[in-house]
């Protein structure tokens, strides 16, 4: 009788524990579902649109550190947004950084190398994203550079069973067009050179 009863606690503690440790392993599935194509709140750092961040990172009311000033730098815009795991490592999932300096060479000589290019997001503007093929973490990058500006998405971990580079792009087209103002665009004289003998 003693044994029977052992037998049966014991099995109830196997259950429990099979149960504890199935739902702790984050066995939750892949919402592989597209990001937003239209730019709406919540947004994290003022510009990046939560649901997006949810999605390719795969967490949950994440730590998001950071802002973007506009008006910087002759209205070009300068800012970062750094997104963190809520976790005790706190690791670093997304960065999406705003500067001045934006190098369509840098561009050209990364869609010659095989990136794809970005498509026409902002009126003038160029990039190009990529999956980092050597990354066990689904990294991706996009750049978008227009004029003085340049905007960078940097995926450092995504979800597994997510497209990681159609998730920097799809981001890049939410939050391009509110970043790039007028102030980056290249200048007229730079965009249509006059002819010699002119």
């Amino acid at each position: 009788m003693k044994a029977k009863k052992i037998l049966s606690v014991a099995g109830v503690l196997a259950c429990v524990m099979g149960l504890m440790v199935a739902c702790g392993s984050g066995s939750a599935e892949v919402d592989n579902g597209p990001l937003p194509t239209v730019a709406a709140p919540p947004y994290v750092c003022g510009y990046l649109p939560l649901k997006a961040v949810e999605l390719m990172t795969g967490v949950r009311d994440p730590i998001a550190r950071g802002s973007f000033d506009l008006t910087l730098l002759e209205g070009v815009g300068y800012g970062t947004c750094t997104v963190y795991r809520r976790d005790d490592d706190q690791l670093k999932m997304l960065q999406v950084g705003l500067t001045a300096g934006g190098y369509s060479g840098k561009v050209e000589e990364q869609v010659k190398a095989g990136a794809p290019s970005l498509p026409e997001i902002v009126p003038g503007a160029v990039g190009y994203y990529f999956r980092d093929a050597d990354s066990e973490n689904n990294a991706a990058y996009a750049l978008l550079s227009r004029g003085k500006a340049q905007i960078t998405v940097q995926l450092e971990i995504g979800v597994e069973g997510r497209d990681g580079a159609a998730d920097v792009l799809a981001l890049m087209k939410l939050i391009a067009p509110r970043l790039i103002t007028d102030a980056g665009a290249p200048s007229a004289k730079a965009a249509s050179p006059t002819p010699e003998g002119s």
